[in-house]
């Protein structure tokens, strides 16, 4: 952490931050500001066949807002996503909802192949890295586990009861599930494939390119950059947006590939900040200009 840190320790993080190369944080902003406009993209292959065709600047603009309500409660922001374009674009909440819960599916096939990738090329440090931090990843598959058995029981109450809370709520539930359903009755499920691949070769090259920000990263392999991203990819899961955690996350892995701490630490900050920073820019904006270019609609 910084307060940990010596006076030196500090001064060459703040110098490493301060005196970075701004042409590769541009990089990596456009590439960040092109994965959320293909994630806005993507949506309306979701949406078709449940007969909704909304407007992509509302589609876009509903992406960020959840980017920005993401930072304040962690996945608060695909409940405002959906409730975004249920206001604006006359979607059903449920059913905009359920294609959400389907691109989250889809993305976390993709995050499950970094990860994978990144064991692969470098097991014995990430597992290290993991004893180190005291943390368990088996952890997390129990807590999928628990979640998905708890639907399961969950479902079958639901299909079993008449009490009237329970009929709405499967009223719901339907909704939710024929909107989890469009990704099988998708006409363009390659572009859509297209577009998930296009999302996440973008995540990893807006992290890659700030290696050559810090003259102490710039060497940084591939395996590297692919272990740093899947710790930073469980910091932010695990909190709202990374906060507090992520840069230090950052620093902790890169250790292990003979990067300076404080540089490291330097990558996570400039990382973090710059994306966070267009986020809530972004997104603000957003929750701006929605009523103002629906203001027809609304």
């Amino acid at each position: 952490m910084v307060s940990s840190a010596t006076p030196e320790e500090r001064e060459k993080l703040w110098v490493n931050i301060v005196e970075a190369d701004k042409f590769w944080i541009a990089v990596s902003l456009i590439l960040g500001l092109l994965s959320h406009a293909s994630r806005a993209y993507r949506w309306k292959f979701l949406l078709e066949p449940l007969g909704y065709k909304p407007k992509f600047y509302n589609s876009f603009m509903a992406v960020m807002v959840a980017y920005l309500a993401n930072l304040g409660i962690p996945r608060s922001g695909e409940v405002l996503r959906g409730a975004t374009i249920s206001t604006y674009e006359k979607v059903p909440f449920e059913k905009a909802f359920g294609t959400i819960v389907s691109e989250r599916i889809a993305d976390l096939i993709m995050l499950l192949l970094v990860v994978a990738t990144a064991i692969l090329l470098q097991t014995d440090t990430l597992l290290n890295y993991f004893n180190d931090q005291d943390i368990n990843p088996l952890m997390a598959v129990g807590i999928i586990v628990v979640l998905v058995v708890g639907v399961l029981v969950g479902v079958r109450i639901l299909k079993s009861s008449t009490h009237k809370f329970f009929v709405k709520l499967r009223t719901f539930a339907e909704g939710l599930l024929d909107g989890m359903k469009s990704i099988l009755h998708m006409k363009n499920k390659w572009a859509f494939i297209f577009h998930t691949v296009f999302i996440w070769l973008s995540y990893v090259l807006m992290f890659g390119v700030i290696k050559y920000c810090i003259p102490g990263t710039e060497n940084l392999s591939i395996a590297g950059i692919l272990a740093a991203f899947a710790v930073g990819s469980f910091a932010i899961s695990a909190t709202n947006g990374g906060i507090g955690v992520y840069p230090f996350a950052i620093g902790a892995i890169l250790i292990y590939f003979n990067i300076d701490k404080q540089d490291g630490e330097a990558f996570g900050w400039i990382l973090w900040g710059s994306q966070t920073l267009l986020n809530i820019v972004l997104g603000g904006l957003s929750f701006l200009l929605l009523p103002i270019l629906n203001r027809k609609k609304t």
